[in-house]
């Protein structure tokens, strides 16, 4: 009987010491997949690069070399312009290691890949609104980052996107001839986009608007009202010639 109990308890100790080697050998192993990835990346065989990483990020997630293997895994899709994988894994690494030292910089690239995936002006706009989202966000939480200067230039050039995707909207309106469509369109540029160069023209279209529905007098009214908030002695220009243009439409209109 005590036999036995030794022999279980050798078996035991056995088992134990073969766990112990096997993991030492993946963790070598985890070590290893990880530098030839780094050699990758730095040659900028960015798909190579991938399947080290993501091997590493699977199988090593409880070593040293997961959320780097993680945040290099990113970088290589990133630089590979390949956007939404970058984003997915950029995710991935903010979700599970919220105390990584790459935390700020994926942070950065979620931004970056939103902003990369924001399209032209007449295309749907939804990434450039989450660009937008996660920039402010980025700002907020790190207002001493290096990035921030790029970050507030970036949301920027964004809003001023939107601004003109609203107002070429109203430009549109007008050359289908609904006016009160294009007016609404117009006013969304000054609600939300006061802040980009359509700010001025934005007003001259409302005036624009109205002169071509006849509406002489709202557009008489409100041009005195916006007087002075345009600047621009080309669109005062603009706005007298819309004006004069729909009295001689009404004037013909009286005669006949």
């Amino acid at each position: 009987m005590k036999n036995k109990g030794l022999l279980v308890l050798i078996i035991f100790l056995l088992f134990l010491i073969g766990c112990s080697g096997n993991k030492s050998k993946t963790d070598t192993d985890i070590q290893a997949r990880y530098e030839k990835g780094i050699v990758y990346f730095d040659k900028k065989k960015y798909l190579r690069a991938q399947e080290e990483f993501n091997y590493v990020a699977l199988s090593g997630s409880h070593t040293d070399y997961g959320d780097d293997a993680l945040f290099y895994l990113g970088e290589s899709y990133f630089l590979n312009e390949e956007y939404i994988l970058a984003r997915s894994e950029f995710d991935r690494l903010v979700r599970r290691m919220g105390f990584s030292p790459f935390l700020e910089q994926a942070r950065w690239r979620i931004c970056e890949c939103y902003v990369k995936e924001s399209p032209k002006y007449y295309h749907d706009q939804t990434n450039t609104d989450k660009a937008l989202e996660k920039l402010q966000e980025f700002i907020e939480d790190f207002p001493g980052s290096d990035y921030r200067e790029q970050a507030e230039e970036t949301l920027i050039s964004l809003r001023d996107k939107l601004g003109e995707k609203a107002y070429e909207t109203g430009i549109l309106y007008i050359k289908l001839g609904a006016y009160d469509s294009a007016i609404l369109a117009f006013e969304q540029v000054l609600e939300k986009y006061y802040d980009t160069p359509y700010f001025e023209s934005a007003h001259v279209g409302i005036i624009h608007s109205h002169c071509l529905a006849l509406e002489l007098e709202k557009a008489q009214v409100y041009y005195e009202e916006a007087s002075s908030i345009i600047t621009d002695n080309t669109l005062h220009s603009k706005v007298e010639g819309y004006i004069a243009n729909a009295e001689k439409k009404l004037a013909r209109q009286d005669k006949e």
